[in-house]
């Protein structure tokens, strides 16, 4: 995958932490997001932690898809296959369009680390109102696994032969 000569243009972006027992003070998880995104020059416009729930995720990334100075939306945590995460019934409703290969690549990278639990691994991502709206599980390491190799590339502008930058909202 290369980069183009054109110029990179920053995002707004927002992180939700979607979890029963984490804070402000342990997001570990949303805490690596906000950093990766400023160090790749993003802004982080907001950030919200909510319980398993999937009415208060739903109303959480609703009112960011509303929202015309939200470009992506960061998801992590509540992806697992445990009955309680319900982060991709939360938001499937919400897509106008999903992106079937995102989860389909978190996998197959994070087999390489992880083997076969991948499976239990329900990463989504869909557009809705033109907004990028990515999920991935709440671990850092996973958060940094989708970062470094599908999140940061499809977030620049730069990358060739295709990103995202061109089908979200302008601010």
């Amino acid at each position: 995958m290369g980069k183009s000569t054109m110029d990179f243009l920053p995002l707004n972006v927002a992180v939700l932490t979607v979890s029963d027992r984490h804070t402000a003070d342990t997001d570990s998880s949303g805490d690596y997001l906000r950093e990766a995104l400023a160090e790749a020059g993003h802004h982080a416009v907001d950030r919200a932690i909510v319980a398993d729930n999937r009415y208060r995720i739903r109303a959480v990334v609703s009112r960011w898809i509303a929202s015309s100075d939200v470009q992506v939306v960061l998801i992590n945590g509540g992806t697992g296959f445990n009955e309680k995460n319900c982060t991709p019934e939360a938001l499937l409703p919400l897509f106008d369009r999903e992106i079937e290969g995102f989860g389909e690549l978190f996998r197959m990278i994070s087999y390489e680390d992880i083997g076969t639990a991948t499976l239990q691994s329900r990463a989504v991502a869909g557009m809705a109102n033109e907004t990028l709206i990515l999920a991935v599980p709440g671990s850092t390491s996973a958060c940094q696994l989708a970062w470094e190799r599908i999140i940061h590339d499809q977030l620049d502008a730069r990358t060739r032969p295709c990103n995202f930058v061109s089908h979200v909202k302008k601010p």
